[in-house]
């Protein structure tokens, strides 16, 4: 099964899942997966979105709450959770308005398993890397994660080939970087296939020097690990959002959109290179 971010490389097929993850809220993470899935689907890409969050704010995003909030647990990545042989990751992805993209949503049934100390859960670790397992091939998964580092977003870790850290430049937004950090080297134990793939800083804006120290104070704690395209504070967003479009097909002539491909153009080009250093290594 090949799941994640496929490109061809020599002739070769390779694929990749990311999750987002970063213990601030209102960082990006849902926003990133939303609208990276609206620029991948323009590339003709088979994009599988995966809400881990119980907040459900990626499947509001294209769905709106009233419909979310009504879904049964069977009917959610709750599903893959549940103990029952008859429903335990029985949930089938939800095919959205946007052309190649699915979703595998989520709701408030998803909260009781988000559970804190998710490594002492067992097999329970890998609920949503067995229920990935069991679904057909896409060429990009990417999973939205909650604000914290409890259950949902350990299996996310168990089940990624790798994780893109959003962070918007302000104290809040970069504190907890290395609780993420430490979290992302304790999964490797377990799936050693697991990477950083670096940090994005979102919510920017140029004309406040905070955001610019801060960035530039990033690029220095985070030497090569910091992405080069930065994700702005604009307008088109919200838009986008209020339509229940990525930005890339609601204004894709704006400075919103091109960001949004720039990033995920630069996400190949790191991936690209991290597999051949690993090949040569």
């Amino acid at each position: 099964m090949a799941i994640g971010l496929t490109t061809v490389n020599n002739g070769e097929r390779l694929a990749t899942t990311i999750c987002m993850i970063n213990q601030k809220g209102g960082c990006g993470k849902s926003s990133t997966c939303f609208h990276l899935a609206g620029h991948f689907s323009q590339q003709g890409l088979e994009v599988l979105l995966v809400d881990a969050d119980p907040q459900g704010s990626l499947s509001q995003g294209f769905f709106g709450s009233q419909f979310v909030e009504t879904l049964k647990p069977h009917q959610t990545l709750a599903s893959a959770f549940l103990t029952s042989a008859t429903t335990a990751g029985s949930c089938s992805p939800i095919k959205t308005s946007i052309e190649r993209v699915e979703l595998v949503p989520a709701n408030q049934h998803l909260a009781r398993f988000n559970v804190p100390e998710p490594e002492m859960q067992g097999l329970a670790q890998y609920r949503l890397d067995s229920l990935l397992a069991g679904l057909p091939d896409y060429d990009v998964v990417l999973i939205d994660c909650p604000p914290n580092l409890f259950a949902c977003s350990w299996n996310a870790l168990l089940a990624a080939d790798y994780v893109l850290v959003p962070v918007p430049p302000e104290d809040f937004g970069t504190q907890g970087l290395r609780a993420v950090h430490q979290a992302i080297t304790s999964a490797q134990i377990l799936n050693p296939k697991l990477k950083l793939l670096g940090h994005v800083v979102t919510r920017y804006d140029g004309r406040l020097l905070v955001h610019r120290a801060y960035e530039q104070k990033l690029r220095k704690l985070y030497v090569g690990q910091v992405l080069t395209t930065i994700i702005p504070e604009a307008s088109a967003f919200k838009v986008a959002l209020s339509c229940r479009q990525p930005v890339t097909h609601s204004s894709p002539r704006s400075k919103a959109a091109l960001m949004t491909a720039e990033l995920g153009h630069e996400l190949i080009r790191r991936r690209d290179e991290t597999e051949r250093d690993q090949r040569v290594a």
